[in-house]
């Protein structure tokens, strides 16, 4: 009796990607619950991600963007969908090496910290590149509030949300831009001018002060776009360049990747990468839901320390990273327990020609 012989595993999978190419966009799925749904997407994205030696993620085909919007210009990126068995999973459009939504077993964050941060290194990996070129700046804009105190001490407010806008050149060679509504524009890197003395009663001489160079917690575009893509390899970096600060070291570490998530346009490699050293942080967990300073609902990973909950917000759907959220997790001086110190949504990323210009896309 004649036996076929297996097809081997790259014929499969790219049958299996025309199959699922062809079934775009995924129906909807009226019958599952949502505790289902999660629980069949969070089994594909551990088969798509890969649970063999050497195995890879392989590319799906993307849908095609809506007319009039550049996914150069859009923050949240339009991740490729496939459908198994009825649920929608984000597949990469083109995946980096390695697998970077894969997180190995043993580590310390929670197992549901895990799958969230697995699904948006998954989503990120899917993301086009930054198209910003040298001499251009990178430009971000997002909506933030931050609760203050008055005089006397009463508890903090927050007050409404207002927007926010920032130009970082490429190289960080040149000065930046800082613009809010009700303040003047604020530059940016530009070197500021002190006075030194040779001597008692000599002239004061103008010189500048030398600028730090880059790092994780002083970053350029140039500079996260070679950040290591393995994310033990960047965790360890991490660690090493925020050792100096005060205080929790694992929190110094989540809050310098939060702050590169939000603040930098960094290749998808990176972004994936960032995400799979966040899963590598002990004390990581996640709030069934949380709102962005947009009104934009989503699910949270977060983290604790000094009385303080840092949270990250993300789409249910795609993944894509929406916002933080600073919260009191005690009651204080400050306030109550529940009370939000800051908020913030990040509502686009693109390529600027000068400071002050808006992305042409």
């Amino acid at each position: 009796m004649n036996a076929s012989a297996p097809r081997p595993h790259a014929d499969a999978d790219e049958l299996l990607r025309a199959e699922l190419t062809e079934l775009l966009p995924p129906p909807p799925v009226p019958d599952l619950t949502a505790e289902r749904n999660q629980d069949l997407r969070h089994a594909v994205l551990r088969t798509a991600l890969g649970t063999g030696d050497g195995a890879t993620v392989r590319p799906v085909r993307a849908r095609r963007p809506r007319q009039g919007l550049r996914l150069s210009w859009i923050v949240a990126p339009m991740a490729a969908c496939a459908v198994v068995a009825g649920v929608a999973v984000l597949a990469p459009q083109d995946g980096p090496t390695g697998s970077p939504g894969r997180v190995t077993a043993g580590q310390s964050a929670s197992p549901e910290a895990v799958r969230i941060l697995s699904g948006a290194a998954l989503a990120a990996a899917s993301a086009p590149a930054p198209a910003v070129r040298p001499g251009q700046y990178v430009y971000v804009r997002s909506l933030v509030a931050h609760a203050g105190r008055d005089a006397s001490g009463s508890p903090a407010t927050l007050p409404p949300a207002h927007r926010r806008e920032v130009w970082l050149s490429v190289d960080g060679n040149r000065p930046g831009l800082l613009r809010e509504p009700g303040a003047a524009d604020t530059e940016l890197g530009a070197e500021a001018p002190v006075y030194e003395l040779d001597g008692p009663g000599a002239t004061p001489r103008k010189t500048t002060m030398a600028t730090s160079p880059p790092s994780v917690t002083n970053p350029t575009h140039a500079y996260v776009a070679a950040l290591p893509t393995d994310p033990e390899v960047l965790l360890r970096l991490i660690q090493d360049q925020t050792r100096a600060g005060e205080g929790d070291a694992d929190q110094r570490a989540f809050t310098a990747i939060g702050t590169l998530l939000a603040e930098t346009w960094a290749p998808p490699k990176v972004t994936a990468a960032l995400y799979g050293a966040a899963a590598r942080i002990p004390g990581v967990t996640v709030l069934p839901s949380a709102k962005d300073a947009a009104g934009r609902e989503g699910v949270a990973v977060a983290r604790t320390a000094h009385g303080e909950q840092t949270q990250w917000i993300f789409d249910r759907t795609t993944s894509a990273f929406l916002g933080e959220r600073t919260v009191l997790t005690g009651s204080t001086s400050a306030g109550r327990a529940g009370t939000v110190l800051g908020v913030s949504a990040v509502l686009a990323k693109g390529a600027a020609a000068a400071p002050g210009e808006l992305p042409k896309d």
